[in-house]
């Protein structure tokens, strides 16, 4: 009975560190670590300010959140509040953003690779979705959508490519997301794979799509604009 109570004990150990090796950002050990922009110094993320140095203003932006934004030619526009507009999140594994959809407009298919999304809507309807992995004991590809209503919630898994349109073309919509990460990054999918520079081979990318290779060049001729700002 011993015996099983420590494999047990030992399994939950294992489980918990094994979680924590494999979360977005590591823990802090200490109340905080506010990032010093200046030093010389590189490490994943940023040195620690002096604590004796930190004040209030380090865990603080004037954001203005609550203010419309203008939106780009895909008809949206993120605001990013993240470790480098608020030097206190370094090392808390959060971040926030702001999301204006124009009409018709969208966020279009990208990806964080160090971050979870819970979005919230604030005004309008989202049209949304995220798809699996190829991974072959799950349902690869899989596509799972929802149409979002004002006040309700979605969950983006971290790294899979996701979407959200607004499909109203009279009424702008508003959302919040909250992202597990002090960094979350973004790779939107047509502007990393069409608008890399330098460009990826054309013949790579007509081999990749099964299309002509005169297609390929003439999305890579478009102008793929970053949204998020």
């Amino acid at each position: 009975m011993a015996s099983s109570s420590s494999f047990l004990l030992l399994a939950v150990l294992l489980a918990l560190v094994s979680w924590q090796a494999t979360a977005s950002d590591p823990s802090p050990l200490q109340d905080f670590c506010v990032a010093d922009m200046n030093s010389p110094v590189r490490v994943n993320g940023f040195v620690c300010k002096n604590p004796m140095e930190v004040n209030a203003d380090d865990f603080f932006k004037a954001a203005a959140l609550d203010k419309p934004r203008v939106t780009n030619k895909v008809g949206s526009n993120v605001t990013l509040i993240n470790v480098m507009q608020i030097p206190g999140l370094n090392t808390l594994g959060i971040s926030i953003a702001r999301i204006d959809y124009a009409p018709l407009g969208q966020n279009p298919p990208h990806t964080h690779p160090r971050a979870t999304e819970i979005l919230t809507v604030l005004e309008g309807t989202l049209y949304v979705g995220f798809v699996t992995s190829n991974q072959p004991a799950q349902n690869r590809n899989k596509f799972l959508t929802k149409v979002l209503n004002k006040g309700d919630v979605f969950v983006f898994p971290v790294g899979l490519i996701h979407f959200q349109f607004n499909p109203n073309p009279h009424k702008p919509a508003v959302a919040i997301a909250a992202l597990s990460s002090q960094n979350p990054g973004a790779i939107t999918i047509a502007n990393a794979v069409f608008g890399s520079d330098p460009q990826i081979s054309d013949d790579v990318l007509a081999k990749a799509f099964q299309v002509e290779k005169n297609t390929i060049d003439w999305l890579q001729a478009q102008f793929w604009e970053n949204n998020h700002n």
